[in-house]
């Protein structure tokens, strides 16, 4: 066994993140989209509002806890494109990572329609359908509120992508408040449950284009049709185009308002000059102190 899985390891480092990413997001959207079916098909009989939102929190610690040695667990093309805009991640890098978390978030999507097919085709009558009381589109990708206007949308997508990217940059500051090593996953998924607990009735907090844009897609050519694309008003670009201008904006206000102030760290050369300058120091004082205990022997004698 341990033979065979020697010959499948990938020496191609880009593609090993890529697969870490895709199978990280999976992760996210078995657990989140899960819930949802599991609350949606029973009736809220066994799960409600908060069981999705502590379905997607989970989803999104464990998917971290997945990827995160490999790829560094971005999980989002938002925060993929910060990280960019940042200087942190290659640009180059960025399509492979969308296409990968994209296709985590479609074969995540197609995992929870094979567990809850069933519960899916007695929910809907054999019907499966985007809007009305049995809709169960709603169970894969994101829809907003009657009440919602289109740019009201696009607001409720910008500013929770903005608090989500706000908050894990301020994690992930070791200058600002340090974190325990396995602590930061955790906390990524609190960040994921207080959105949804705070932000989530409007549209359903996608702050994520893969997120919604992968299970989107396996609606679309798995009985839902292109249905899933006109809802709401042609809605569907809301979530792939709203998180990421939020994702930028959450970045440029953690930036202006904490990281650019703080100290910068000392460089090699200053780290050198310092560690010289505590060694003569130090070697004085041994001299003086040495010095000191010659002349009370020599006085003694």
């Amino acid at each position: 066994m341990e033979r065979l899985l020697r010959r499948c390891r990938l020496r191609n480092r880009l593609l090993r993140e890529c697969l870490a990413e895709g199978l990280g997001v999976f992760v996210l959207i078995l657990f989140g989209c899960g819930s949802v079916a599991q609350v949606t098909t029973t009736h809220e009989e066994k799960g409600h509002y908060l069981s999705i939102n502590l379905g997607f929190a989970l989803g999104v610690t464990f998917g971290v806890f997945v990827s995160r040695g490999v790829s560094g667990a971005h999980l989002n093309p938002a925060v993929t494109l910060s990280l960019c805009a940042l200087g942190r991640h290659p640009w180059t890098k960025l399509p492979f990572y969308v296409f990968f978390q994209i296709l985590g978030a479609f074969l995540g999507a197609a995992t929870v329609a094979l567990l809850y097919y069933d519960a899916i085709q007695a929910y809907g009558g054999g019907v499966l359908t985007v809007s009305g009381p049995t809709a169960t589109a709603g169970i894969f990708s994101t829809y907003p509120a009657d009440y919602l206007s289109l740019w009201g949308g696009i607001v409720d997508q910008v500013i929770g992508t903005a608090a989500l990217l706000l908050c894990v940059l301020a994690l992930g500051d070791k200058r600002n408040t340090p974190l325990p090593d396995g602590m930061q996953p955790m906390m990524v998924g609190a960040v994921v449950l207080v959105i949804g607990i705070s932000m989530g009735s409007n549209c359903g907090y996608a702050i994520n284009p893969a997120r919604d844009l992968g299970p989107r897609l396996f609606t679309y050519i798995s009985g839902w049709g292109a249905d899933v694309f006109r809802a709401g008003g042609g809605w569907w670009w809301v979530p792939l185009v709203a998180p990421c201008a939020g994702a930028l904006l959450g970045t440029l206000m953690y930036e202006l308002a904490v990281e650019v102030h703080h100290h910068p760290p000392e460089g090699p050369e200053e780290l050198q000059t310092s560690c010289e300058e505590a060694t003569e120091v130090k070697t004085s004082l041994e001299l003086e102190r040495g010095g000191r205990d010659g002349n009370k022997f020599s006085c003694k004698m």
